[in-house]
């Protein structure tokens, strides 16, 4: 079987190769999240925003209409303190050439994006840029809808058209690929991230602390 540009691995993720795109995680749009636990993915958009910054890969942060639906939230400003989002006023943050530009000027191909919501403001940009010849890949538990079934839709919509369907802990494992490696991020940093992941960081920590290294501390 011939590889193609969703095969092979070359499909996986790197830190050199990847840029990450944050829409719209504003007060506005989690009042009508329905489609998750609202907390959940404040959880998992924070651990991939850390997990983006501790693996050098480039974030842009973008609102929308944040004079009415809020500043982005808390957590995830942390995370970059310095940067100002984008904020705009169109739906589809693509048509918004400061955001293209930003990932233009990255000169990364892997486009990787999350938001509120997915039918939306993640559909919308994944879509045009995937036709314009990025390799997109949404984060679908960082991401939500109005609707379980509107988030759906969604995802299904954007496979169709050769969109890639990942979640945040796939995106940490593809960006560490082997866990014995240093020279990325350094073994607590790697704890720091993994205490977002539930059931497996307590666990992580509980490992930690059977083989009397430094506790975990998120």
């Amino acid at each position: 079987m011939s590889e193609s540009p969703k095969t092979g691995l070359d499909d996986l993720l790197t830190p050199e190769e990847s840029v990450l795109v944050l829409i719209d995680h504003q007060p506005f749009q989690f009042a009508n999240l329905h489609s998750h636990e609202p907390t959940m993915i404040v959880n998992n958009v924070v651990g991939l925003a850390k997990t983006a910054k501790a693996y050098g890969v480039p974030t842009i942060l973008t609102t929308v209409m944040e004079e009415r639906g809020g500043l982005i939230i808390q957590g995830l400003q942390d995370v970059f303190p310095d940067q100002k989002p984008i904020n705009r006023t169109t739906l589809n943050s693509w048509e918004d050439q400061r955001v293209v530009d930003a990932v233009k000027a990255t000169g990364r191909k892997k486009l990787i994006i999350a938001g509120l919501y997915t039918e939306i403001c993640v559909a919308f940009p994944a879509l045009q840029a995937a036709g314009e010849g990025y390799d997109v890949y949404v984060v679908t538990d960082a991401s939500g809808g109005v609707s379980a079934e509107a988030h759906d839709m969604a995802v299904r919509r954007m496979v169709q058209a050769g969109i890639t369907p990942i979640t945040w802990m796939a995106v940490l494992a593809e960006l560490q690929r082997d866990w014995a490696r240093t020279d990325l991020v350094a073994p607590e940093d790697l704890a720091t991230l993994m205490g977002y992941s539930g059931g497996t960081g307590v666990a992580f920590a509980w490992e930690m602390q059977l083989l009397n290294t430094e506790p975990l501390r998120v």
